[in-house]
């Protein structure tokens, strides 16, 4: 990065927080801190709950994940727009009507206090430990930008999202993620054409797509029924539905978004913006990926991208037989290169055997390169035993900083700075409003000012960034960072489902039937999570039945209320 590239950078990450300070410069009350006020229309809301969703780990490990593994990653968002409806149609109006402050609100006034802590105690378990991979993320480029030791970047970087969110409140952090998505959208359309500017001359955009489809990149959907693959249309639309409901309907992070709403109609509007939109969206930052994939079939990637783990080996004594593994790679790449070359000449002749030829050809040099790849990370774990094997999380910031012109880089840093800034801060909003309102208010201080408790909600964000912090300093052994975030929503998200669709369709179940429930349920998903391969999408669908399940037959047999006696006949 060069001056530009800072002043980009400073100006996109300072003007929007300093521009939201000064829209809420004259504070307000605690109501206000928690869920906003009139001002905030449907347009921020929609723009708020999908820069809450989409955080850094979708722009930083997303097109990593297509690089790696292509566009199958989309099937994971095809039930969410279903959810989106049904969030709109059930959750909202009794959000509203109810005037809670966070949704566990409502778990105490339908079942009891029990019940309450527990949806509260597993999102903020869940969330607590999401904001430490949230905050890890950014902190990766910080790290391979500066040369800094990446703990010391975590600490860093955490305690600036920390400060910004204790100042802010659920209005300016509406306020600002408007504006960061704006820059989102902005850099990563730039990403998205650079990659197709860097393409050879003689390569179209169609034979782009043409030589990632022959290398099994842009199969996007998958109709198989096996439960052990993690990506494919059922466990997207089914899975992929009840994680979505959970976490739109059920996660305080999005439900603070739009509760911040002037109305149940301004809430609707900004959810069903992201029902349209959400989709689309993810699959375009996928193919930013794919493109830096077919970039990167002309233009040698490094053997490893995560280059501070290479600069650490060679700087333990290992750099001679990387520097063998090197050329061993860089000779079967300019061989493949050629294959690739053949593979688009034969395609516009139209010559379908010689296009069979090079397609095979092309796979089989692939396929060496896996191999090399594979030894030469066997040397760099030698060198260091710690490091993560996986390194598509390093794919699209490496491409940022070797192939982009001065300017973008710092925009693309800032894409990814802005996305951080928005879900953490929406992020440790939520925890310090909920352990403030479900456990501190109830439990410890049941009666004081509207002061005290504005107090102990920042108080308890800034407690909460310390321990997001805590977690991200280990979420380096996390192999992959968008994986990670889905994995563990999808092993709590189904049973907070499973407790308010309880409590919405199924009356005489009671508090004590739902909540043994839920914890048989929460334990059930942890007991397969870690006992059985079936893709992680599948723990939300679980974790819901189970808890509908088991506090319907609970409440029938082991909670049955007794039967009242007869009232005596009248002499």
């Amino acid at each position: 990065m060069n001056g530009l590239d800072y002043i980009v950078l400073l100006g996109a990450l300072l003007a929007i927080p300093i521009y939201g300070l000064w829209k809420t410069r004259h504070g307000g009350s605690l109501e206000q801190y928690l869920k906003g006020d009139a001002s905030i229309k449907w347009g921020t809301i929609g723009l708020s709950v999908m820069a809450t969703q989409a955080g850094p780990i979708t722009f930083l490990s997303m097109p990593g994940q297509a690089y790696e593994n292509g566009m199958a990653f989309v099937q994971n968002y095809f039930g969410q727009p279903f959810a989106l409806i049904a969030v709109c149609a059930i959750f909202v109006p009794i959000y509203h009507r109810l005037k809670v402050y966070t949704a566990y609100e409502y778990l105490g006034q339908r079942f009891d206090q029990k019940t309450r802590l527990l949806g509260a105690f597993l999102f903020l378990i869940q969330r607590g430990l999401a904001a430490g991979i949230t905050i890890y993320a950014p902190a990766i480029i910080i790290s391979a930008l500066l040369g800094w030791q990446l703990n010391v970047t975590i600490c860093l970087a955490g305690g600036l999202v920390v400060v910004y969110t204790m100042l802010g409140g659920t209005k300016i952090v509406s306020i600002t993620q408007q504006y960061q998505m704006g820059v989102i959208f902005v850099g990563m359309a730039a990403a998205f054409a650079m990659a197709i500017y860097r393409l050879p001359a003689d390569v179209s955009f169609t034979q782009a797509l043409s030589i990632a489809g022959s290398m099994d990149k842009l199969e996007a959907v998958d109709f198989s029924f096996d439960f052990h693959k993690r990506y494919t249309f059922w466990s997207g639309a089914l899975g992929g539905f009840f994680l979505a409901l959970s976490y739109f309907g059920a996660d305080q992070s999005q439900v603070g978004r739009y509760l911040a709403g002037e109305s149940p109609t301004a809430s609707r509007f900004g959810l069903m913006f992201n029902a349209v939109v959400k989709v689309p969206m993810q699959f375009a930052v996928l193919l930013v990926g794919v493109m830096v994939f077919v970039v990167y079939q002309f233009e040698k990637p490094p053997i490893f991208f995560n280059q501070p783990a290479v600069a650490l080996a060679v700087e333990r004594g290992f750099g001679a037989p990387l520097a063998a593994f090197d050329e061993k790679y860089t000779a079967v790449f300019e061989e493949k290169k050629l294959a690739v070359t053949a593979f688009v000449k034969a395609r516009a002749a139209g010559v379908e055997s010689e296009v069979s030829a090079a397609r095979a050809t092309v796979q089989r040099l692939d396929g060496r390169l896996q191999e090399i790849r594979g030894e030469a990370r066997r040397v760099l774990v030698q060198a260091d035993p710690n490091l993560k094997s996986k390194d598509s999380d390093y794919v699209f910031i490496t491409f940022v900083l070797n192939h982009l012109p001065h300017g973008l880089v710092g925009l693309l840093v800032a894409v990814i700075f802005s996305a951080a800034l928005s879900a953490t801060a929406a992020t440790l909003n939520a925890l310090g409003s909920t352990t403030t309102v479900d456990f501190y208010r109830p439990l410890i201080r049941t009666i004081a000012t509207d002061g005290h408790y504005l107090f102990m909600t920042k108080l308890l964000t800034a407690g909460w960034g310390l321990i997001a912090i805590g977690v991200a300093l280990f979420a380096n052994f996390v192999e992959s960072l968008i994986e990670a975030g889905n994995i563990l929503g999808s092993l709590f998200y189904g049973s907070i489902l499973g407790l308010f669709l309880v409590a919405f369709f199924f009356g005489s179940v009671r508090g004590t039937a739902v909540f043994v429930a839920a914890l048989v349920s929460q334990g059930l998903v942890l007991v397969l999570f870690f006992t059985t391969g079936i893709g992680y999408l599948w723990y939300n669908l679980i974790g819901c039945a189970g808890v509908v399940l088991f506090g319907v037959i609970l409440q029938m047999t082991v909670f049955r209320a007794p039967p009242s006696d007869p009232s005596p006949t009248p002499a």
